[in-house]
């Protein structure tokens, strides 16, 4: 369950694209959000309504143009770039739709790459990495490639991936988009395996079935949180 304590802070939380020489997208428009340790929270709302900006903000892909974002007690909106993206290699774990492996890549070694980009040493991380691996059911196929894998398999390696900093939040992007009803499933019933083990998850999707599973669904519209919901998750 949450705790009393936020990890995610957003104050005034206002993102600016300029198009033209006078042409300004405002993509948020004053955001102001808590959400606490331990939670699971979906974002959701139509094309345009701000969930991709507030995805990219969240995750440390983009800073506000104005507002504070404290993650974990720490303002990251200003920090210079090399410690934001240091913030977002070492505090945040990304599920993604299409999964974002390399292809080149094995299973274990697709789950080391947070870890080769901190310039960790991963022969010290080997275990780790390996139980990672078994914790989503891939212990038999840490030596396969992701073209050797289903859709379902690719994307539980993006989980174990998402794990391995132990990070403060996993933020995953429309994780089943790409997955049938069943695979889908079965991925939804780990995320929230996940939270129930003390993670917290915050998961922006546009499906109902979806956001379903989350204790909390934020909707977004015209830059602005528009409702804020407290779920009662659906069952596995």
């Amino acid at each position: 369950m949450p705790t009393a304590e936020p990890i995610i802070c957003l104050e005034g939380i206002e993102k600016r694209y300029v198009l033209g020489a006078e042409v300004v997208v405002r993509a948020l428009a004053g955001v102001n959000l808590k959400i606490f340790a331990g939670s699971y929270v979906a974002i959701m709302g139509p094309s345009g309504s701000g969930k991709s900006t507030m995805l990219n903000i969240l995750g440390c892909l983009d800073r506000p143009t104005t507002g504070s974002y404290l993650l974990g007690g720490i303002d990251v909106s200003r920090m210079p770039d090399d410690e934001l993206s240091e913030a977002h290699g070492k505090r945040i774990g990304f599920i993604f739709q299409s999964y974002n492996l390399i292809a080149q890549l094995t299973v274990l070694e697709n789950i080391q790459v947070p870890l080769l980009y901190q310039g960790r040493d991963l022969k010290a991380c080997h275990e780790h990495c390996v139980k990672l691996a078994k914790l989503v059911g891939l212990g038999d196929r840490l030596d396969h490639r992701p073209n050797q894998l289903s859709g379902g398999q690719q994307q539980r390696v993006a989980i174990a991936r998402s794990l391995v900093n132990d990070p403060l939040m996993v933020l995953a992007d429309e994780p089943t988009g790409n997955l049938d009803s069943r695979t889908g499933l079965e991925v939804l019933e780990m995320i929230g395996q996940l939270n129930a083990a003390g993670k917290t998850i915050v998961l922006v999707t546009h499906d109902d079935r979806v956001s379903s599973r989350a204790q909390r669904i934020i909707h977004m519209k015209d830059g602005l949180i528009d409702r804020d919901v407290t779920n009662r998750p659906t069952p596995a």
